[in-house]
């Protein structure tokens, strides 16, 4: 059993993690914050069966963007709820019905949604079969010319 009185003098003999002096913001080192030189990326194992994403050839245009806008902003990853949403939030409404199946090729069916992060902000080459008038215009948005804060998702 140990009192308080010898747990708060062990407690100050323990050392305190030191903290950097000199460390404002306008000292930083800003390497720290830049994206490395390299991805690691490693390719998906043969033997993981990934489901095919069902085509839906009778939805209605209005309703296919509907899902569409649900599923930009629900990836799982908050870097691509980000660009996707705001994509969407600014292109979707006047996408042409080709545009929209485009769009929803390029999202559901990749299985891996750091694939489409990478390939929007041009870390990998994007692959024939999703490099699109569509992927055109996401990369140009990711680019950000504006310089829009996206800092949260655009209100519904």
């Amino acid at each position: 059993y140990i009192s308080r009185l010898q747990l708060s003098k062990v407690g100050r003999r323990l050392p305190l993690p030191m903290i950097a002096q000199n460390r404002s913001a306008s000292n930083l080192d800003k390497t720290e914050f830049t994206t490395p030189g390299e991805i690691v990326d490693y390719d998906d194992p043969p033997h993981l069966p990934v489901p095919e994403y069902p085509a839906r050839p009778d939805e209605p245009l209005e309703t296919r963007k509907q899902r569409l806008l649900y599923q930009s902003r629900k990836r799982g990853m908050l870097e691509n709820d980000l660009l996707l949403s705001t994509f969407v939030a600014k292109f979707l409404r006047d996408f042409s019905a080709d545009q929209t199946a485009q769009y929803d090729r390029l999202i559901n069916g990749v299985s891996n949604d750091w694939d489409i992060f990478y390939w929007a902000t041009e870390t990998k080459p994007t692959p024939p079969e999703f490099d699109t008038e569509i992927m055109q215009l996401l990369k140009e948005h990711v680019k950000n010319a504006e310089k829009v804060q996206r800092i949260r998702q655009p209100d519904l």
